[in-house]
């Protein structure tokens, strides 16, 4: 019977010290668009591309076809990371080759130059709208695979819809707690992606999303397409909180939830831990 005792105690303490091990597991870091009840992964790093190319758009004022061909294209390419190498002198997140014409070497990583090469190719695209996604994103990449591009679609769709404010409070991130954050960094990002400037108050960053083209009209959608992109970027600035309308983005809840205190139309306010 003692030897049953002890064996059994032996037992629940292993139980114990797995349970335990479980909660000490870190966290999977990653980030969601979430569209027709699906939702769609991107690991932080991704999840920052994608809303490079997301801000760029709006600064053109393209619509969110365009970028759902753009993130399409650049899960095919890059797998959405702007990387330095690739098939022979391709490089970069749209593996822009500059023996092609793209730019340089160095320009074809710039994540900024090669995003808005990408859109000067596809706005001059006949009709590019209508196309289908494989159709747009080879007319511009001129690729040995242009069917691949069709298999990134339902992603790339969720991930323009949440980036561009069609579908308010969809993008979400999983991440750890915030390091140390540098808010005129932040300002720089925004000013890089979004093309405006943000107001630092203490360790909140006030955005005007009304500043970005047809902002007077869309102020509510722009408003989620900026909220959504400081989101989308929080693994990279150190965001602990994002608010826009009535809704609020945290770290230690990962996902939307209702504001007690909603704000203007087009407002959108990040903040950091306090150093």
């Amino acid at each position: 019977m003692l030897t049953f005792v002890l064996v059994l105690g032996l037992g629940v303490a292993g139980v114990a010290a797995w349970l335990h091990g479980r909660d000490a597991l870190p966290i999977a870091e990653r980030c969601a668009a979430l569209l027709d009840g699906t939702s769609w992964y991107l690991d932080p790093e991704q999840a920052a591309n994608a809303a490079l190319l997301g801000g760029i758009a709006e600064q053109r004022g393209l619509p969110a076809r365009a970028l759902t061909i753009a993130i399409a294209t650049t899960l095919q390419e890059s797998k959405l990371r702007n990387i330095d190498y690739g098939d022979r002198d391709s490089l970069g997140l749209f593996q822009q080759r500059p023996s092609q014409g793209w730019g340089t070497p160095e320009q074809v990583q710039d994540p900024v130059h090669a995003t808005n090469a990408f859109y000067d190719a596809l706005v001059r695209v006949d009709g590019y709208l209508e196309l289908p996604i494989t159709e747009a994103a080879q007319a511009v990449q001129r690729s040995a695979f242009p069917d691949a591009y069709g298999q990134h679609e339902a992603r790339a769709r969720a991930w323009a819809s949440a980036l561009s404010g069609w579908s308010p409070g969809s993008l979400t991130c999983t991440l750890p707690e915030a390091g140390t954050a540098d808010p005129e960094a932040f300002a720089g990002l925004v000013a890089r992606d979004l093309g405006v400037q943000p107001t630092i108050e203490g360790t909140t960053a006030v955005l005007d999303a009304s500043a970005l083209p047809d902002g007077e009209a869309e102020a509510g959608r722009l408003g989620w397409a900026v909220a959504q992109w400081a989101v989308g970027t929080a693994g990279q600035t150190q965001a602990v909180e994002v608010r826009t309308a009535d809704q609020v983005w945290t770290r230690s809840t990962a996902g939307w939830t209702a504001s007690t205190d909603p704000l203007p139309t087009g407002r959108v306010e990040v903040s950091f831990a306090a150093p």
